[in-house]
């Protein structure tokens, strides 16, 4: 390898925690004196004689997910030549071998070892130092050596972030649930929490490096147990130590579950520093196809928690995943989640077509639905998505909010959604201003005060 080469490639696929931890490992490359990319690259760009190593963090939601993966794999082994490919996430660890097999460049760190990543600069640096070593094969006798199979899930965390405006911590990882659809259990194993004490002290540490805005991430916020004193604190306790323990930092929550709305997490939430958008991992409106997917709730409890949510905050932008053509799903049932979503006028909706994981229980149940009528039923809820979406927007009409700059032109506020802004307003700045819906452009257009 030559030793003029020192850029790193990363490449996010999937989740916000993916995102999260793709930032992590971002930063302990730029610490090691590494120059690091991490916008996608695509089939239209230049060859990169220049990249050292291609870090591609997976998903495996869906088959769909994996494809891109593999798809994005081989766009980088043809655009970055002399590059050894680091795949890790969720398809690292369910299909090693698979991944291993399409080139020799590549090598898998499996997901549940991915802060072993915190490791890979020195690696990088040692293999630079020998002559006629793959890297790829240097770094995965690295990735199978007994150190890396010791890696703390929480390793990999910074208070600058490269790619994202706004700033993300992972608190929880892993599932304990049995959702007979869901392969991302299979993939991050059992549910593992950040002790409080480390939440607390990671969320000061952005504050004081300027973060206006937290994300906090998790696999399964309802299963968040940190350990506290003497024992455990649940995510309500923990919000409530977090807006005691800052003093002005902005929470936003990436997923809620409807089981742990309850009254006390909503008067916490209450606070003005928790951002007003709330995403709610819903994936049906019927009972009958939440008892199929083994999902530790029914629909009395989404609509409590809505209502809970609404009360806390004036006007919330609340949204939710829905899954489309469960197996066994009629007519009747995906009529009712339907109409359950439109009764409860979700800001947006997260549409997944089901997908058939190998390895879950969902994937042999009998009745599946033919591909045409997952797809059909799919684009219905989309279009009843983008209906509500718009819907929400012009419900803000006038309200007057402080917004953050992503770019150019495009601002988000505390409700997420994408608002026009003069061009000449610069990324990374805060302006208050007054929110108009203009329908002509479907958006929201901001105009600043003074």
């Amino acid at each position: 390898q030559s030793k003029q080469m020192n850029t790193i490639h990363v490449e996010t696929l999937g989740c916000k925690l993916n995102q999260a931890e793709s930032e992590g490992a971002a930063r302990v490359f730029v610490d090691a004196g590494f120059s690091v990319t991490m916008e996608p690259l695509t089939a239209a760009d230049a060859v990169q004689d220049d990249v050292l190593v291609c870090l591609v963090n997976t998903c495996t939601v869906t088959a769909k997910a994996e494809q891109k993966a593999r798809r994005i794999i081989r766009l980088l082994l043809a655009k970055c030549p002399q590059c050894a490919v680091v795949v890790t996430g969720c398809y690292a660890q369910l299909n090693r071998d698979d991944l291993c097999a399409m080139d020799e460049r590549i090598c898998v760190l499996a997901g549940q070892k991915k802060g072993a990543l915190a490791s890979v600069p020195a690696a990088v640096r040692a293999a630079q130092e020998k002559t006629g070593v793959a890297l790829a094969q240097f770094l995965q006798a690295q990735f199978d050596a007994p150190a890396a199979q010791q890696v703390s899930p929480f390793t990999l965390t910074t208070d600058t972030f490269l790619n994202h405006s706004r700033a993300s911590l992972k608190i929880q990882d892993g599932c304990n649930a049995v959702c007979t659809y869901c392969r991302i259990r299979l993939a991050r194993g059992a549910s593992v929490s950040l002790a409080v004490q480390d939440v607390l002290d990671r969320v000061a540490a952005l504050e004081r490096a300027g973060q206006t805005e937290v994300v906090i991430t998790t696999v399964n916020i309802a299963q968040y147990r940190g350990a506290w004193q003497d024992g455990y604190a649940d995510f309500a306790t923990l919000l409530e130590l977090l807006l005691s323990h800052t003093q002005s930092i902005g929470i936003r929550i990436s997923s809620l579950y409807p089981e742990i709305v309850t009254a006390r997490l909503a008067q916490i939430i209450a606070h003005p520093r928790v951002r007003p958008h709330f995403h709610l991992s819903i994936q049906s409106g019927s009972d009958a196809v939440l008892a199929k997917m083994k999902r530790p709730y029914r629909i009395a409890a989404v609509y409590k928690a809505v209502e809970l949510l609404r009360r806390a905050k004036q006007n919330p932008f609340l949204a939710c995943d829905i899954i489309a053509g469960f197996p066994g799903e009629t007519t009747a049932e995906f009529a009712a989640s339907r109409s359950f979503c439109q009764d409860m006028a979700f800001a947006r909706m997260h549409v997944f077509r089901y997908s058939r994981r190998p390895g879950t229980p969902a994937a042999d149940m009998p009745a599946q639905v033919v591909p045409a009528t997952v797809s059909s039923r799919a684009a219905e809820l989309r279009v009843l998505s983008r209906t509500m979406l718009t819907a929400f927007a012009r419900s803000l009409d006038g309200i007057t909010d402080d917004l953050l700059v992503i770019e150019p032109g495009r601002a988000v506020g505390g409700h997420l959604l994408d608002v026009a802004i003069d061009a000449s307003v610069a990324p990374g700045t805060y302006p208050r201003a007054t929110l108009k819906f203009d329908s002509n452009l479907n958006l929201m257009v901001a105009e600043l005060e003074g």
